[in-house]
């Protein structure tokens, strides 16, 4: 009986990879988009979820690399526009007449892609959980209070000018500050990926992907999206 059991449980799982590989080749795995704004949708049953609108793709696949010569496989994909005379003669000599991208990224690749092959919001559909990354956005030079989230110092019982002081930064005895020391300093501007982001609609009319919850970023940042 244990073994029957065991072997119907393999037997289920084989045929959950197996449809989730059939979902998610290559032409399902990823795409780029800008970050537009924060909204909110609501569901058939009235209930209000906060998203994030994200107008992506269509992107070109640019490139195809295989393990024979490029020692990986991966693909390559162009997603914007720019002026063709901010484009360089190299740049211009590998996109060829595929177009005039802003931004040219890389993703993994296990399916048959082909150079000129393009992709849009239908890869993906309603209920799919993502994994987004994006710059954060930048804060500039902050101090320990707001970087670290440090308490700062008390403001009375003689304490003039200590409210949002980093305080001790260590001990005389070793003579140094040691590394890894929480002290203030540049803040944002960090790449931040967020796992098993839900999407809540796809406008297929407007490039157009909405995501239940928060993506890092200002409006306009480079956003991919990539099944799990």
């Amino acid at each position: 009986m244990g073994a029957f059991f065991v072997f119907t449980e393999f037997i289920s799982f084989s045929i959950r990879i197996y449809s989730y590989n059939l979902h998610h080749s290559y032409i399902g795995m990823f795409i780029l988009g800008t970050k537009e704004k924060m909204t909110q949708v609501f569901d058939k049953e009235g209930l209000v979820y906060p998203v994030t609108v994200i107008n992506a793709g269509p992107i070109t696949v640019t490139q195809v690399k295989e393990n024979e010569k490029d020692g990986y496989k991966s693909v390559q994909v162009g997603f914007g526009e720019k002026n063709a005379k901010n484009i360089n003669k190299a740049e211009k000599g590998h996109l060829k007449d595929l177009g005039n991208f802003r931004t040219v990224r890389e993703f993994d690749n296990d399916g048959d892609a082909k150079v000129g092959d393009k992709m849009d919001v239908s890869v993906f559909k309603e209920g799919d959980e993502v994994t987004v990354s994006a710059i954060s956005k930048g804060k500039g030079f902050q101090g320990v209070v707001k970087r670290h989230g440090f308490a700062g110092g008390p403001r009375t019982h003689g304490q003039k000018h200590s409210e949002r002081k980093p305080g001790s930064i260590g001990s005389t005895g070793p003579q140094r500050v040691f590394k890894g020391m929480r002290m203030a300093g540049r803040m944002g501007s960090d790449r931040i990926t967020v796992k098993n982001l839900k999407i809540v609609q796809i406008d297929k009319v407007n490039n157009q992907i909405l995501i239940r919850g928060a993506v890092p970023g200002r409006r306009g940042t480079l956003v991919e999206i990539r099944s799990l």
